[in-house]
C-alpha cells in the first residue's frame, strides 16, 4: 500500500470490502436510469462503474440485484467511475426517541 493509498484509507468512516455486483442507478424520480456494476462497497458508500457518468445527477438511488435500494449522492465521478455515499436513513427508534 502506498502511503497516498494509507492516508486516504484512513479518512473513510467505514472499511469496504470488493465486490461484483450489477445495479442499477435510478434518478429523476425513478424515470431515468443507468446500469452499472459496484466495485466495493461499506456501509457509508459504494464505487460504481457504468458507461459514462455524463448526465446523471448528484442525487441518486442504488438499486441492487436482490431488490435492496440505497438512496445516496455522487461525492466522487469521473467519466466511468462515481462514488456514491449513502444517505443514512435514521432507525425508527431513534426517530422515536426524537
Amino acid at each position: 500500500m502506498t502511503t497516498a493509498e494509507a492516508v486516504q484509507e484512513e479518512r473513510r468512516a467505514f472499511p469496504r470490502w470488493k465486490t461484483l455486483k450489477t445495479v442499477r442507478i435510478l434518478f429523476n424520480a425513478g424515470a431515468s436510469s443507468f446500469n452499472g456494476i459496484v466495485r466495493n462497497m461499506s456501509e457509508g458508500g459504494a464505487k460504481v462503474i457504468l458507461e459514462s457518468s455524463i448526465g446523471l445527477p448528484d442525487d441518486v438511488e442504488l438499486v441492487f440485484e436482490d431488490g435492496t435500494a440505497k438512496p445516496g449522492k455522487v461525492v466522487r465521478r469521473t467519466l466511468t467511475e462515481i462514488g456514491v455515499a449513502f444517505e443514512l436513513v435514521p432507525s425508527k427508534s431513534a426517530a422515536a426517541l426524537d
